[in-house]
């Protein structure tokens, strides 16, 4: 089993998430001995697909990627489409990739990737319906189960789940990777 105790993570979306996107990394690193917080352009709480409520731990403007050891960005086309226009969680999601840190992220969390412009050179995976917004974006787009690229882990749908949490834990234990680059 990983030791995550003393890390760090930022898990950030807003209503309309995959809920076991949310809730099955979150138990993962919370089980390994990280502390997890829900990072949130709302206030209060943010609401699942399918009903799942998460306390917001903390406003993405006030949130600094330097006070976190890694970032989960979950998907769920809502969430994915509108936090991508908020300029706060644009930033802070780039701020992971300029400070070497892992990031994971799993179905249609990239959209939010092509908005902070790391992508060039990447290769990744996601939601199939998202590869041509990657490429487009400068990315290398390839159909795993999960795909590893310095740092940077990424998966399809819930059903990448166990394996997207075995290398969301190795990456965070891992920490910074030079080559996770903005």
């Amino acid at each position: 089993m990983t030791d995550l105790s003393g890390k760090r993570i930022a898990f950030l979306a807003t209503d309309g998430f995959e809920d076991s996107e949310l809730t099955s990394p979150w138990e993962a690193v919370t089980s390994a001995g990280a502390e997890a917080v829900l990072v949130s352009p709302n206030d209060g709480s943010i609401s699942g697909e399918k009903g799942h409520e998460q306390k917001v731990d903390l406003s993405v403007s006030s949130a600094s990627a330097g006070d976190f050891d890694a970032l989960v960005l979950p998907g769920g086309v809502q969430n994915a489409d509108d936090i991508r226009i908020v300029k706060d969680a644009v930033s802070f999601a780039r701020d992971f990739f300029d400070q070497h840190k892992p990031v994971a992220v799993i179905c249609h969390g990239g959209w939010i990737l092509t908005e902070a412009d790391v992508l060039k050179g990447r290769t990744l995976t996601s939601y199939p319906t998202l590869q041509t917004d990657l490429r487009n974006a400068g990315a290398t787009w390839v159909d795993e189960e999960v795909h590893v690229d310095q740092g940077l882990v990424s998966s399809r749908n819930p059903d990448d789940l166990p394996a997207f949490n075995a290398k969301l834990l190795e990456e965070v234990a891992e920490g910074k990777h030079s080559g996770q680059t903005a």
